[in-house]
């Protein structure tokens, strides 16, 4: 299988390559997590690659080719852990509708063995959503002429599946949430002070059971819609794009990834994103204290994701231990890091690392 290149550090390792033939090479029931956004199928285009997904004649073939991308993924996650992904309602062209992006995706991983296991479904705020598609069916004046042709701004959701089977490990967190992913500004005013004040008094508690920071970040992380994510906290992607066949680059919303990566891993563990894009997967993961495997088959995407990942070391550099960023700072770094240290360490021994 051809590497074009790679970046392997202490934390992180990152290849430009195709996922599908990379996963092929990796072991089974080796990652403890997977997160990733995937190609809306036609919707955009990501590059000229005809090993893009994107790329595809049509729907049909797009979903055939996505079906590999699932297998792998079942087959090297491991047991009883959940593989998260990005998605949306894609809009077919004029009058025709929308395609149920999310349900295939859902069916196509239950055909192959997860289990569905939860869905977060992502506000967006409509007025930006009309500037940045520029969506006749968003404006205010197609409202004034026809309301017929109107449609509200698209919810982004977050797809939550679930391999059969026992963990060997429970993703633990004995002193509850300790820090918040999201923004305080689409906090209602009583809310926001609400969270102020429990910060401040709760800071470095230690009893789960009576921590109401944690019951309170909690209630919002349980909540169906996420109606509090940071819609700017993006990693840099602008040098990401390519003049020649790029139209398209919209990193994921690191809130998003946080949220997941904290949720369903332990600190020291392995996140893999199969389309690591600039990098967003794998940063978050790193950040909150685990290790991170991404894999990026446009050339310009890849080169940018070793850009943003190198500000990870400078975050290290500034804490005095890189699991200090994680919010369940109740972790023993003896008691998870070690082990996922040599589980990567087990994975790169791999040709294909």
């Amino acid at each position: 299988m051809a590497i074009k290149n790679k970046i392997i550090t202490e934390n992180y390792a990152l290849y430009n390559a195709d996922c599908i033939e990379a996963m092929g090479e990796m072991p089974e029931n080796k990652i403890d997590m997977a997160i990733y956004s995937p190609p809306f199928a036609s919707m955009y285009t990501y590059s000229s690659s005809d090993r893009d997904l994107g790329n595809c004649k049509n729907y049909a073939e797009f979903l055939e080719h996505y079906k590999y991308v699932v297998k792998e993924l079942y087959r090297i996650t491991k047991p009883g852990r959940m593989n998260c992904v990005h998605c949306m309602d894609i809009p077919k062209n004029g009058d025709m509708g929308l395609v149920d992006f999310p349900g295939d995706i859902i069916r196509l991983h239950q055909d192959i063995g997860f289990k569905f296991w939860d869905r977060k479904n992502i506000w967006k705020e409509p007025l930006r959503v009309a500037i940045r598609t520029r969506q006749r069916a968003l404006m205010h004046m197609q409202l004034a002429n026809d309301t017929l042709k109107c449609r509200g701004a698209l919810a982004d959701y977050l797809l939550i599946f679930k391999k059969p089977g026992d963990s060997e490990v429970p993703v633990k967190k004995p002193f509850g949430l300790t820090e918040y992913a999201g923004d305080l500004e689409l906090m209602n005013v009583v809310e926001k002070q609400e969270f102020l004040d429990l910060k401040e008094k709760f800071v470095n508690y230690k009893d789960d059971k009576t921590n109401k920071l944690s019951q309170f970040i909690w209630r919002r992380y349980a909540s169906s819609a996420w109606e509090d994510i940071n819609a700017q906290r993006c990693l840099s992607y602008k040098e990401a794009r390519d003049p020649e066949d790029d139209r398209h680059v919209c990193p994921l919303q690191l809130d998003i990834i946080t949220r997941a990566v904290v949720m369903y891993t332990n600190a020291g563990e392995i996140v893999f994103s199969p389309f690591n894009g600039i990098g967003s997967d794998v940063y978050a993961a790193v950040i909150e204290g685990r290790k991170g495997i991404g894999i990026e088959l446009k050339e310009s995407y890849w080169n940018q994701s070793v850009k943003n990942l190198k500000e990870t070391e400078i975050v290290k550099q500034k804490e005095d231990d890189l699991f200090s960023t994680c919010n369940e700072k109740e972790s023993s770094p003896d008691q998870l890091s070690e082990p996922a240290i040599e589980r990567i360490s087990e994975i790169m021994k791999y040709d294909y690392l």
